[in-house]
């Protein structure tokens, strides 16, 4: 099997594998575990941003191959264009979305509460009851509120993928059970885990049977290996475009941590125990880089 497969199999196993796993905690250890979640959500988070600033974004400044630097206007142009994409993409979620929730109106900050919210799965679940209740939900709006679930948790999922592709397209030398690479594809999985427990929960809760909310779960995490082929097959072009993947690829990873996983775990837990998990988590990226 080609390098490309392995990829695949791997991006799979902590896409797919790691919300699977996080639904089956959910679905069968059913615990007020907010203040877990909150330390894992930001020492991933922190471990996620010390790799991306010690070693993706040097990697887009000197791309493998590459017989000088690149611009660095050139790389701060893909961090932004990164980061603006997803940031736009989830501002038209959202806008598309919020009106739905009953809880969310002009006296409600436009920001989530919870990881459930983050991603629609509360939209969902609202549809899920109102159509066991006899309400008016059927199931078209089922379908629709299943569509914009999978769509916030693709636009969540495919930017970490494009963090494992780029990772191996930056440094092919490696191998693909060694490297950057393989260390983003632990750590994303494992990073899964609560995320994937924050969808199982409400799935459950708004009546759906275990094994289908845990289905549900697992291919949440599809989008994940969609990312890495992207961020792989553009990465392995050319250096110019070996830069662009990396430093696309950082920019939305900066979205991902600063803009949901960091507001996620301060809400989940209001304590300083989240910044200091952060900070833990940034200098294990430094050691992962360099020791």
């Amino acid at each position: 099997m080609g390098p490309l497969g392995w990829i695949v199999i791997i991006t799979a196993v902590a896409g797919v594998g790691g919300t699977g796993l996080g639904g089956v905690i959910a679905a069968f250890f059913r615990r007020d575990s907010s203040r877990i979640v909150s330390l894992l959500l930001a020492f991933a988070g922190g471990i996620m941003c010390g790799v991306v600033s010690f070693d993706m974004i040097p990697g887009a400044m000197l791309p493998e191959g590459a017989a000088e630097e690149t611009d660095v206007f050139f790389v701060i142009f893909g961090v932004m264009l990164g980061y603006a994409v997803i940031w736009l993409l989830n501002y038209w979620i959202d806008k598309k979305t919020n009106h739905e929730i009953e809880h969310i109106d002009a006296d409600h900050p436009k920001t989530a509460d919870g990881l459930d919210e983050l991603i629609h799965a509360d939209h969902y679940a609202r549809h899920e009851r109102e159509s066991e209740d006899g309400g008016p939900a059927n199931p078209y709006q089922l379908f629709v509120a299943g569509v914009v679930m999978a769509c916030a948790i693709a636009l969540h999922n495919m930017p970490e993928g494009m963090v494992i592709g780029a990772s191996y397209a930056g440094n092919t030398a490696a191998g693909v059970f060694s490297g950057t690479g393989m260390v983003m594809a632990v750590i994303i999985g494992l990073h899964n885990i609560p995320e994937g427990m924050a969808v199982a929960v409400p799935l459950i809760s708004g009546g759906q049977k275990r094994w289908k909310a845990i289905l549900i779960t697992a291919l949440s995490g599809a989008p994940t290996i969609i990312g890495a082929l992207l961020g792989y097959c553009l990465g392995t072009l050319s250096p110019m475009w070996l830069a662009l993947s990396l430093s696309f690829a950082a920019g939305a990873m900066y979205y991902v941590v600063f803009g949901e996983l960091m507001p996620e775990a301060i809400l989940m837990w209001r304590s300083k125990l989240p910044a200091l998990a952060t900070v833990i988590g940034i200098l294990v990226g430094l050691m992962i880089i360099y020791v």
